[in-house]
């Protein structure tokens, strides 16, 4: 490991990793335990405005007794926090608290804007908003929040209602009085419409699939068959999906009484939208003032294109946290570690990974 320094302008380090939420703080976390220093071996980089990932931007309804399965961090506990205050507040301060207990010096903002070969030497170039970096490793932890997906259907930009993502859920006062369709089966789809049914003049629950609820315990054995399946996707190169939509739905006391009182009465999914609300292939129709997408996310990858790490299949071809068409690249919070619990264990590995590629190779000179 060597000193930072600066060549041509441009800021060298050991390893740079890309966003500060759990994946990205754990990686830091990991790399300081095994003798990196941050801002002389590695520097965190994060484009949010303060400490709490993605977390930060959850609707305030989203309280932390809500919150499904967020794990503690490497190292410290997060221990009596409300769980009445909203998630964005608790973890948040819970970030903010582990970033300055260790040290960690995140920058921020600051917006990674491409990632590219730097030059001949075996670095790679992270070209910022706040200047240029080079490294000989990168720990990709972006995750998904920023890359909302919003798929498209006939007669989409007709509709003279509302349309919003997930991303922009404001909580459910908003939809007060009004005819809501929400789309998507997945934990935010079910949570938005379990929030906004009290409020809303109607509510109507559309989805691809029929949504599977899950009966008894998530055991770690269930967990780790859920994991695998996810990971042998991104093994093939393919786009990972979440977790979440391999295990199903937990059926819990919330679910079941909005089963009960009918909240949760899933419709299949329409075929188009009007400028009234949307329309199933057999012509029934639903009048609509809002549609909610609560479609989910891609990967936040986009800066890496100058790398050409996609494959054919779309994704990026991961070997454990190891990109397989670039060993200085580990992606933390992709695929199958895209759970709080996933991205700690990632992060030791992909430390572990790296440390042995810089060990093998001479540092630059």
């Amino acid at each position: 490991m060597n000193n930072t320094g600066v060549r041509d302008g441009v800021r060298e380090v050991d390893v740079v990793v890309i966003g500060a939420g759990q994946a990205g703080l754990s990686s830091a976390y990991h790399l300081q335990r095994t003798g990196f220093l941050p801002e002389r071996d590695f520097v965190v980089l994060d484009h949010a405005p303060r400490p709490g990932g993605a977390w930060q931007f959850r609707w305030p309804s989203l309280t932390y007794g809500k919150v499904h399965g967020m794990h503690a961090l490497p190292g410290m506990e997060l221990t009596d926090a409300d769980p009445a205050r909203p998630s964005a507040q608790v973890i948040g301060e819970y970030f903010d608290t582990y970033e300055r207990r260790f040290g960690l010096r995140v920058r921020r903002p600051v917006e990674v804007r491409a990632v590219r070969e730097g030059g001949g030497d075996g670095r790679l170039l992270v070209e910022t908003s706040d200047g240029d970096w080079s490294a000989r490793a990168l720990i990709n932890a972006t995750g998904t929040w920023d890359r909302p997906f919003w798929p498209r259907y006939p007669g989409q930009e007709t509709f003279r209602g509302r349309q919003l993502h997930t991303a922009q859920y404001p909580g459910p006062e908003e939809f007060a009085g009004l005819r809501v369709v929400v789309v998507g089966g997945g934990a935010s789809g079910t949570q938005h419409l379990m929030e906004i049914a009290p409020y809303a003049a109607a509510t109507t629950w559309v989805t691809r699939r029929p949504p599977v609820f899950r009966e008894g315990p998530f055991t770690e054995e269930f967990g780790r068959e859920a994991v695998a399946l996810v990971e042998e996707r991104v093994r093939q190169g393919l786009p990972p999906k979440s977790v979440v939509s391999v295990t199903g739905l937990p059926l819990n006391d919330a679910i079941r009484q909005a089963l009960a009182d009918g909240v949760l009465d899933r419709r299949p999914m329409f075929d188009r939208i009007t400028p009234d609300g949307v329309e199933c292939a057999d012509g029934q129709r639903v009048d609509a003032d809002v549609i909610l997408w609560a479609t989910g996310f891609r990967a936040a990858i986009d800066h890496l294109a100058p790398l050409r790490l996609r494959e054919p299949g779309g994704g990026i071809r991961v070997e454990g946290t190891r990109a397989v068409a670039d060993p200085r690249v580990h992606l933390v919070g992709y695929g199958p570690s895209a759970s709080t619990i996933g991205a700690n264990r990632a992060g030791r590995a992909a430390v572990r990974d790296i440390r042995r590629l810089l060990d093998q190779e001479p540092a630059a000179v």
